[in-house]
């Protein structure tokens, strides 16, 4: 055989050999790419995907609360782009975008022969990156033939399914851009402070440079990089014939222009209830196969957003009053009471460095606070010596003031629910959502103190016993399980006087109350306080539980008094109505059941016992401050060390309640005055009532069922008519006339340059000397005695003469 014929068919028979491999591997990677196709998005997957839709949250006025979405992203349309996002997009990304079905052959053969090869560098269009980011599980990260198979089989169906220009809105509002930024809107925002219809040129190029790599052409931690790489693109444009070339020369010199901010994800004017619901909402969509990120849930909750505007703003103004007297009773050395009035403390506030005596008074607990840090903790676990982190940490100035402030933040925790429906109006879950997102509505639990009285007292009541019952008010020592006695006490010492019940309530005596405990028991107590609200924290059944020992939510609180306020009858509180979709068709619909817990006698007598509470008891600040009118009542509590402030407010139509204090219990108001919540948490209550009463946003009028009704606002002098008419009789049946009161003398000349001022009163004298209430009330408890002796002796008197009466008709009859 000729040897030139011989080798020509070598060389057909290599190629046929090299073709027929060739042939059969692309048959066998098209059969595998058959395989995988049921492993990507469907059509329809992929076509719901353009529809997704966050879900909303409406209050029952019909306000948009919140928007559930899982990340900062504000969707645009491509005609609120500006131009030169697109043009530097398409140039620099994929040029051919506008001629290719999805995958570009010529760039796709390129980057699967890199990615064979181990080259990072890829050959995916603009609807490859689109389907790598709309679906990362399906089609994975992993730099593999596997993955380009499925990216390019979605970039297909992407393009069967979507136009080229929602392929390219979808695009721009979905890539990611650091900082929490997604899409085109929010990077506008975040590195220029615009949007996104508004970039330049070369801001334009500065954000789409970003796509290559966000980390390493970061333009915040990285300028010089992004700067060489906007210029890149810019490059590209001018080479794609949409920026000439005298821009370029012009653009490339200038700095990048960043005007950099962090974006925060809008705070609507109720977001912990937010938090809280997205937690429920996620639980309920699971169960019904619904996403509450995509399915554009419509969800209708209870919030009255005037009621809840009103509450913003009383947790506010309330809480900045009460931080300042907190920092400037904390940071002098005095004990004395400064002033009851908030406003002289916000004044003298810059004069002083808050905290500053507590920090002194204090360092070991400074010490421990760092030792509970997370920071302290990490460096610990990373090997750090204890001694030497803890050092490390206290020289951190940065890190030192942030905990100190963290600390020393007053905190707050406001609900008001409907008694009559039981739906949750207002809900306001610390004084600062920015500074501090844990909830002390529905998370918190913290004592109670004397809020929990009314349950002890309530179920004494259901028992039989009359609020008119005495006690003595002595000292109590009851006997516990475990040998040890529980002695409690008030801030005076015991009269050894005679009490009714009524008036160990109104005034909050925790002598009088803990021997009602004795008579009703800690068990009924619980099941009481439980059956009406207080049904989710766990209550110690002991005696000192009359005294509110165990911690709560004052969500259950303000539930449980809610009960009392619809006359006995429980209803579960409820914060959302009704689920719809974005249509308006109704999903799912909620309500609550009513429960019958106490007897309408029971109710009537607790309202009348709170009521008083507030007329003449430890509540008097919400009609002395702030002028409530209408039919209220409610109770304060207080905890040892004034570590916890309570006030909790009735109305007919609205239950409001509040809890003041520190996250750590460790950090407590300085004085008993401001550490009490008839003076720290009742004005957060009194002011919410005081505007929403003033604004007609609930009936004035109204009035509770079940107790007795008062006659008018004038009922407090009819009442000193009533003393005076009684003290007269007093002074006839005594034989003694009452005698007119001196003139007053005249005031003593007062020598103004001689006269030494007079020190203001310690803390421990403001306590012996400005007890207020408890004073009035052992006047009032006085006058009572002193009307039950005129009584009696009136009534001796009356049977005396009856007496005589019947002598004198017998003697008569005789004669």
């Amino acid at each position: 055989m000729d040897p030139t014929l011989s080798k020509r068919v070598r060389i057909i028979a290599g190629a046929k050999g090299l073709a027929a491999l060739g042939a059969l591997g692309l048959a066998l990677l098209c059969a595998y790419a058959v395989i995988l196709i049921p492993f990507t998005p469907s059509i329809s997957d992929i076509r719901k995907a353009k529809i997704d839709q966050p879900s909303v949250l409406v209050s029952a006025d019909g306000k948009r609360l919140a928007t559930f979405k899982p990340m900062n992203r504000e969707w645009v349309r491509l005609n609120q782009v500006s131009p030169h996002v697109i043009d530097a997009l398409i140039a620099t990304e994929d040029h051919r975008f506008y001629q290719h079905f999805g995958v570009d052959l010529r760039r796709t053969a390129t980057g699967l022969l890199r990615t064979l090869i181990g080259d990072r560098e890829g050959g995916s269009t603009l609807t490859q990156q689109l389907a790598r980011n709309l679906y990362p599980e399906e089609i994975g990260r992993k730099r593999t033939i596997t993955r380009k198979i499925k990216e390019t089989i979605a970039a297909i169906k992407i393009e069967y399914a979507y136009t080229k220009k929602e392929i390219l809105e979808t695009y721009l509002n979905t890539m990611p851009f650091l900082y929490n930024a997604f899409g085109i809107e929010m990077a506008a925002r975040t590195y220029f402070d615009k949007r996104a219809q508004q970039l330049s040129v070369i801001e334009s190029a500065t954000l789409i440079a970003m796509l290559k790599g966000t980390s390493y052409y970061n333009p915040v931690l990285n300028p010089e990089r992004a700067l060489a790489r906007r210029n890149v693109v810019l490059s590209q444009m001018v080479k794609r014939g949409v920026l000439n070339q005298a821009d370029f020369d012009r653009l490339k010199t200038r700095p990048i222009g960043l005007n950099f901010e962090r974006q925060p994800e809008p705070v609507g004017p109720a977001p912990h209830l937010a938090a809280h619901i997205r937690k429920w909402l996620i639980d309920w969509a699971d169960r019904n196969d619904k996403n509450i990120y995509s399915d554009g849930l419509i969800v209708h909750t209870t919030i009255d957003s005037r009621l809840q505007a009103v509450a913003n703003q009383a947790v506010h103004v309330q809480m900045e009053a009460l931080q300042a007297v907190a920092d400037v009773e904390w940071g002098v050395s005095s004990e004395r009471l400064i002033s009851s009035s908030p406003s002289t403390y916000v004044d003298q506030r810059r004069r002083v460095q808050p905290f500053a005596y507590f920090w002194k008074t204090k360092p070991g607990l400074l010490d421990v606070f760092i030792r509970e840090s997370t920071t302290y903790r990490s460096a610990v676990d990373s090997g750090a010596a204890p001694e030497a982190a803890l050092a490390q940490l206290k020289s951190n100035k940065e890190f030192m003031v942030k905990l100190r402030a963290d600390k020393t933040r007053l905190q707050a925790g406001f609900v008001a629910i409907d008694p009559v429906t039981g739906q949750v109006k207002a809900w306001v879950g610390s004084s600062d959502f920015n500074t501090d997102q844990f909830d002390h509505v529905a998370q918190a639990r913290r004592q109670p103190g004397s809020t929990f009285k009314p349950f002890v007292y309530g179920a004494a009541l259901e028992q039989g016993m009359s609020p008119d019952k005495r006690f003595i008010d002595r000292a109590v020592e009851i006997p516990l399980p475990d040998g040890t006695v529980w002695r409690p006490s008030d801030l005076s010492p015991p009269t050894g006087q005679s009490m009714t019940a009524r008036e160990g309530l109104i005034y909050s005596k925790n002598t009088i109350t803990a021997q009602v405990m004795q008579e009703v028991g800690p068990k009924k107590t619980a099941e009481l306080a439980r059956r009406m609200g207080v049904d989710q924290s766990k209550l110690d059944e002991v005696p000192s539980l009359a005294l509110g020992t165990s911690p709560v939510t004052p969500l259950e609180m303000v539930s449980a008094y809610s009960t009392i306020a619809s006359g006995g009858e429980y209803r579960q509180p409820i914060f959302i109505t009704r689920i719809t979709d974005k249509n308006g068709n109704l999903l799912a619909r909620f309500a609550t059941e009513n429960q019958r817990v106490m007897s309408d006698k029971t109710v009537g007598n607790l309202i009348n016992m709170l009521r008083d509470a507030v007329d003449q008891g430890t509540g008097q600040a919400v009609r002395a401050r702030f002028g409530v009118r209408a039919d209220v009542a409610g109770k304060t509590g207080t905890t040892q060390k004034n570590t916890d402030g309570w006030f909790i407010l009735m109305h007919p139509r609205l239950v409001a309640g509040a809890w003041v204090g520190f996250n750590d219990s460790r950090v407590m108001m300085r004085s008993t005055y401001w550490g009490g919540g008839g003076h720290n948490a009742v004005l957060l209550v009194g002011d919410f009532f005081e505007h929403i009463l003033d604004a007609r946003l609930i009936d004035s009028g109204a009035r509770f069922p079940y107790a007795r009704p008062r006659d008018s606002i004038l009922e407090p002098y009819w009442d000193a008519a009533k003393d005076w008419l009684f003290d007269t009789v007093r002074d006839w049946l005594s034989g003694e006339r009452a005698k007119p009161a001196p003139l007053p003398l005249p005031p003593p000349r007062r020598d103004v340059e001689r006269e030494a001022p007079r020190a203001e009163p310690t803390e421990r004298e403001r306590e012996r000397l400005e007890d207020t209430q408890e004073r009035q009330g052992q006047r009032r408890l006085e006058r009572q005695r002193e009307k039950e002796r005129l009584m009696e002796r009136l009534r001796q008197k009356r049977e005396q003469w009856e007496q005589e009466q019947l002598e004198r008709d017998g003697y008569l009859r005789e004669r």
